[in-house]
């Protein structure tokens, strides 16, 4: 039997947030390639949200109910979800909300693989659909379920989801073994990272990449990738950077990146710039498409991620297949991507003084820029779709299910 998948997950490009969830898309899509697929992105609502969006202009922006992406559906059923309120029964809402399209799609798509990403609330509500659908379900841990896990009723639902689950990806060994730390049996649990599409990220010299984006040739340039939120330490290094100035007057950094459903700190940002007198060495980009980001990598020397939390940073690899060696934290799976010395550097997270070592450190270094470049290249995708295409056929063969 061959494997029918309908992909599961909130977080997932749209018109009005075209940056969002894009590295599921390009997981998922390379799957789709081998296999039919149709996803499924359930998007929150509740009554009043027009008006508070009124207010908060960037709040759960709203997507189209229906569309075709790259010839894949995309279906956004709509889930009661209040801001703040009962958040531990996001994962029920979320099921009931999609269960009408996935029975239909049950019935016109014919699936027989809910591949959901994030434990909790996709993964739980992916395992509720499941169970009433008769469907096996896959969940890939991404990351959040870290910060989940701390909090006692989405600790209790997260698990239940990763028990209920016919198996359990993780994008890196982490997250693995903070799976197995909740109870999860551990051969239940494949780690399948990320990859980098090197058709997108590829070097572009420096000197043309500097000239397009008006930069000195001279100027030291950092960058940083992201949604403007906390987590991914934007602020962290404005922090150092009146240091790194006094030492390389010509530093520029580049801040690339816009608001995410985790929020947007775009005005703090600017108002710490501001403050620390830096705006003549920081500029703020905005979001931009991947098809333009090697070329603004490019013009940089060195990607610079002090994030609180993350599962595997397919930035990291981006940012390595253009060329840039890494500095970044000790959390999550990052010392799993930057698993040399020779590619960049891991400091503590929140030790302010060993990123602004780091970061010095690695401006003056002479970096072998081509072995870089053939370790961003050897995680290409092809093999990671391989093993997730094997592993739905072995689910999809499974007399349990058939």
């Amino acid at each position: 039997m061959k494997p029918r998948i309908v992909v599961f997950s909130t977080l997932f490009p749209n018109p009005a947030q075209p940056n969002a969830g894009v590295f599921i898309r390009e997981r998922m899509f390379r799957v789709g390639k081998k296999i039919p697929i149709v996803v499924v992105a359930p998007s929150p609502w509740f009554p009043l949200q027009g008006l508070l969006r009124r207010f908060r202009p960037h709040f759960r922006p709203g997507a189209p109910a229906y569309e075709e992406m790259m010839g894949v559906q995309v279906f956004r059923p709509r889930f009661i979800c209040i801001p703040g309120v009962f958040k531990f029964l996001d994962g029920f809402f979320m099921a009931l909300g999609s269960l009408g399209i996935m029975r239909q799609l049950k019935s016109a798509f014919r699936f027989n693989v809910i591949d959901s990403h994030f434990g909790y609330p996709d993964g739980y509500a992916a395992t509720l659909l499941g169970k009433w659908l008769k469907v096996p379900v896959t969940i890939t841990l991404r990351g959040t379920e870290v910060p989940h896990a701390k909090e006692k009723l989405r600790r209790v639902f997260l698990v239940k989801a990763l028990r209920h689950a016919t198996r359990v990806f993780s994008v890196s060994s982490s997250l693995k073994k903070h799976a197995v730390g909740l109870g999860i049996a551990e051969n239940k649990i494949r780690v399948v990272g990320n990859g980098v599409d090197l058709e997108k990220f590829y070097p572009v010299a420096k000197k043309q990449a500097k000239e397009k984006m008006a930069i000195p040739h001279t100027s030291k340039v950092l960058i940083t990738v992201g949604a403007l939120v906390e987590r991914k330490g934007f602020h962290r290094v404005l922090e150092i950077l009146p240091s790194i100035v006094k030492r390389h007057p010509d530093t520029l950094y580049l801040i690339v990146g816009g608001s995410s459903a985790e929020g947007d700190w775009t005005e703090r940002l600017q108002q710490q710039v501001e403050e620390q007198g830096l705006n003549s060495h920081v500029r703020f980009l905005g979001p931009r498409p991947p098809d333009e980001l090697k070329n603004i990598l490019s013009a940089a020397d060195l990607f610079v991620l002090p994030t609180r939390n993350e599962g595997w940073a397919n930035v990291l690899l981006e940012a390595m297949a253009c060329g840039l060696p890494v500095v970044t934290t000790d959390v999550g799976g990052n010392a799993e991507v930057v698993c040399s010395q020779e590619l960049g550097l891991i400091v503590p997270y929140g030790d302010s003084k060993k990123l602004l070592s780091a970061v010095e450190f690695a401006l003056t270094k002479n970096w072998d820029q081509q072995y870089i470049l053939d370790y961003a290249r050897a995680n290409s995708w092809e093999n990671r779709v391989n093993i997730l295409f094997d592993e739905f056929e072995k689910i999809v063969n499974n007399d349990k299910f058939t």
